[in-house]
């Protein structure tokens, strides 16, 4: 398994699909955030046997991912998911997905593992107490899209005020280990430069 990034998953699948209904979040500097439910994109949620794999926890950090592998338009996202979650749960052995958010190419957010539970990783760090964010596609080899770019911001902003979290306290997988590049190097900037944290922050002041 490669361990610049959190997994490494690939699937076969379909033809991009779209989004029918979705869970409303508000924000002031953006009116609707909307992301995708667990149950609109297929999946199901974690049940008495999951939990009992998971660590209940409070979000105190937001951490950026990319998911390390080509994501290309071809993938339709909610297949994608689907085989995530079977790969996660049963491969893997964790509770659920490791991420609790996932951006897709035209910015949809997805709705991950329950954030009141902690992610997974193959990489050492416990990532207890983070927030996990992931950006679908390979950073090392593409540069994100605008579209993710403010979606990612979108759902930072989100975060850190449901959870009273600074803006000083986003970064990226690779500030909590040395095992990784992830976000990798055409996403990592946005982080080193204060893009997000700068973003976020004028969210929050409005």
């Amino acid at each position: 398994m490669n361990r610049r990034c959190l997994f490494l998953f690939s699937a076969a699948l379909l033809g991009m699909a779209g989004c029918a209904s979705v869970t409303e979040m508000e924000t002031k500097s953006q009116p609707k955030l909307q992301i995708i439910s667990v149950g609109d994109w297929g999946g199901t949620p974690m049940d008495a046997t999951n939990i009992a794999n998971a660590r209940r926890h409070v979000p105190r950090l937001i951490t950026l991912h990319h998911g390390g592998v080509a994501f290309l338009r071809d993938k339709d996202p909610k297949q994608y998911l689907r085989n995530l979650q079977s790969w996660s749960r049963g491969t893997r052995k964790w509770a659920d997905i490791p991420y609790h958010y996932l951006i897709d190419l035209d910015g949809n957010v997805y709705e991950g593992r329950d954030i009141n539970f902690a992610g997974d990783t193959n990489t050492a760090y416990d990532p207890t107490s983070h927030a996990l964010i992931v950006v679908l596609g390979n950073f090392e080899e593409v540069a994100p899209n605008p579209k993710q770019l403010d979606a990612a911001t979108a759902t930072m902003t989100m975060l850190a005020r449901r959870f009273q979290i600074g803006p000083d306290k986003i970064a990226g997988h690779k500030d909590f280990s040395a095992d990784t590049a992830c976000p990798g190097k055409s996403l990592y900037p946005y982080l080193q430069s204060g893009y997000f944290r700068e973003r976020v922050a004028a969210n929050l002041a409005d």
